[in-house]
């Protein structure tokens, strides 16, 4: 599953002029991967399933939304993947 969020970040330091602005916009891709649920926990081991990224079971909104349909885990035993990406407009 991706989720990308976008965030805008206005910089007044960078205004040459009245009629234009410069904008940073920050764009973070979030992804999570394989599970990392401890099945053995309770007999003192160490077991995970396999399950190699989180497929969401429902739509977004939803409460099913945060079950992998893989593995029946709750998403955040997913090992978390953030990108970041930086980029700047400059609009008129």
């Amino acid at each position: 599953m991706r989720k990308i969020q976008l965030l805008e970040n206005q910089d007044d330091d960078s205004v040459t002029s009245e009629s234009s602005t410069n904008s940073a916009f920050t764009v973070r891709i979030v992804r999570y991967k394989e599970c990392q649920k401890n099945h053995a926990a309770r007999v003192g081991g160490h077991a995970v399933d396999g399950c190699r990224e989180f497929m969401s079971s429902g739509e977004e909104g939803t409460s099913s939304a945060f079950i992998c349909a893989a593995c029946g885990c709750h998403r955040n035993f997913h090992r978390r993947e953030v990108e970041t990406e930086v980029a700047s407009c400059e609009l008129f």
